[in-house]
């Protein structure tokens, strides 16, 4: 939850953040209620790998629709 409330106090301010962050637990707990499961927190990476992807997916779409060949190899460590 705190790497959201970080990402939206940029765009939205500190009291729209609360209020957003306050939803967000809001809809948690009646998931967690009504499905009867442990909530499970994604971590602070989870949003940034999910802005890598969509930010990949965008260029190697512009790129595409410019006429550019797109290869993509996976990055290994």
């Amino acid at each position: 939850m705190r790497s959201k409330y970080d990402s939206l106090v940029g765009r939205r301010g500190k009291k729209r953040a609360l209020v957003a962050i306050g939803h967000k637990i809001l809809i948690a707990a009646y998931f967690i209620l009504k499905d009867k499961v442990a909530y499970k927190e994604l971590g602070p990476e989870y949003l940034q790998d999910l802005r890598k992807d969509k930010q990949i997916s965008k260029h190697i779409r512009l790129l595409k629709e410019m006429g550019v060949d797109v290869e993509i190899k996976d990055k290994v460590a």
